[in-house]
């Protein structure tokens, strides 16, 4: 007799982040990325954006602070459990709090931070002092942050003019081992590391990844990361393994991303979404 296995429901990841309308970032990447590698990701959107802020002009913005709260307490009302929450993008200390709650609702949820402040050295204008000191905050919260070179200059009250342009292999580690003094473990992105860019991983293991030389620079190639890592995570791989399928498939997509095309619609990542597909069930 041939008893029918029920396949176990996909795990709900709680995507707390804004929603650009156009430009491949944030949700517009996350959802589908999540989606293929069979989660189950629920958009809460932070903010919805005409376009992303990186050269496309005024975006027209909608801040959705009263629905996300709403939100928040609908999905707590009908029972619903998540096994992960993910935030990036916050534009304001409200927003913080937003994610404070949803950490508050669902203790035991894997909750991962992608503390979205800057980039090449600068922080982004929404982004004040106290605003710094909110997401500080939120990471200590977190199990697993994942700031870029900049974003872990700012966690750490660093000062950014000691950005370098190359970074040995012990340094790289050194600023991952720093920042587990915020959340148990940390993931730093865009490191500068000779002709490569690198990540360094700490917390319960340490690593360094470096991938190839990559001479083109995309919105939204940090959010295809987060997301990847993310669900490579809740699918059971261990910390460094996410990390390098993150890696490697940022990579890919930003080399078959045309070398025509307008680097501000970010990269072509769909055509290589079923190589993210899990192996059929055996």
């Amino acid at each position: 007799m041939h008893h029918s296995v029920v396949p176990a429901a996909p795990k709900k990841i709680l995507c707390i982040h804004d929603l650009s309308g156009m430009g491949r970032c944030s949700l517009s990447v996350i959802l589908p990325v999540l989606t293929v590698m069979g989660l189950q990701p629920v958009a809460l959107p932070t903010m919805l954006l005409s376009t992303h802020t990186g050269g496309l002009g005024d975006p027209a913005r909608l801040d959705t602070r009263d629905y996300a709260g709403k939100a928040l307490a609908h999905y707590h009302e009908l029972g619903v459990e998540f096994d992960c929450i993910y935030s990036g993008y916050l534009g304001s200390e409200a927003q913080v709090a937003l994610v404070e709650q949803a950490f508050a609702l669902w203790p035991d949820a894997h909750k991962i931070v992608d503390p979205v402040m800057g980039d090449d050295g600068k922080p982004y204008s929404t982004v004040t002092p106290s605003l710094v000191e909110g997401i500080r905050g939120l990471c200590r919260k977190a199990d697993l942050i994942l700031p870029n070179y900049t974003e872990a200059h700012l966690l750490l009250g660093r000062p950014l003019d000691e950005i370098k342009d190359s970074l040995e292999e012990p340094e790289a580690l050194e600023l991952a081992d720093a920042l587990c003094a915020l959340a148990p473990q940390a993931v730093v992105t865009g490191l500068p590391m000779g002709k490569y860019i690198g990540c360094a991983g700490s917390g319960r293991e340490r690593f360094t990844l470096k991938k190839l030389h990559i001479d083109r620079a995309f919105p939204g190639t940090g959010d295809l990361y987060g997301a990847i890592l993310t669900g490579s995570l809740m699918r059971g791989n261990a910390l460094s393994a996410a990390a390098d399928a993150a890696a490697e498939f940022a990579a890919l997509a930003i080399q078959s991303t045309p070398r025509t095309a307008d680097t501000r619609f970010g990269v072509w990542f769909e055509p290589l979404l079923p190589r993210l597909c899990p192996p059929p069930e055996q």
